[in-house]
């Protein structure tokens, strides 16, 4: 709700100043048709697919260590029984602190999704950049990740544009 108040007070104070121009864009549309994204997506999707596959490897170990555990406590001794507790946990927190290096908020996937986005988000945003300084745009919104545009002119969308200058013609 917040964001609706804050898109239409910002757009009745920019309406009131003088005629603006502005333009849309639609970014799920823009990145869809660049093939750097998608090789990009794929490659994020393969690192993700073979880094969890080592997490689930050792959460499995662990339950496996968990498992044998339960199965053989009635014969051990108490030296015996804290080595293999300690055995899991040991494998628990290896799993955990895998999974944190890889997929935690500063991993390795995010800056794997950092280095291969980033050249194609600027890249994306300078021609969107050149565009506007050219046509005179003082506002330039994407239609495809907020909600607050009820309706956009088809006239105004710069898409195809953007997508023309990136090189790729749609």
């Amino acid at each position: 709700m917040k964001k609706i108040i804050t898109f239409i007070v910002l757009l009745a104070s920019t309406l009131s100043m003088q005629a603006q121009k502005f333009a849309l864009v639609d970014m799920d549309y823009i990145l869809k048709n660049v093939p750097a994204y998608e090789r990009a997506n794929e490659q994020l999707a393969q690192v993700s697919k073979k880094w969890q596959a080592e997490v689930d490897a050792l959460t499995t170990e662990a339950q496996t260590l968990y498992k044998n555990y339960q199965n053989e406590v009635v014969f051990l001794s108490a030296e015996q029984k804290k080595a293999k507790q300690d055995a899991i946990m040991e494998k628990e927190k290896q799993a955990a602190e895998l999974k944190r290096k890889y997929f935690g908020p500063e991993g390795e996937l995010y800056k794997k999704r950092t280095s291969l986005m980033s050249p194609i988000q600027d890249e994306i945003y300078n021609a969107i950049k050149d565009i506007a300084d050219l046509r005179g745009y003082q506002l330039v919104l994407d239609r495809a990740s907020d909600a607050a545009i009820i309706f956009g002119s088809p006239k105004i969308d710069i898409s195809n544009e953007v997508l023309s200058k990136l090189g790729y013609s749609h």
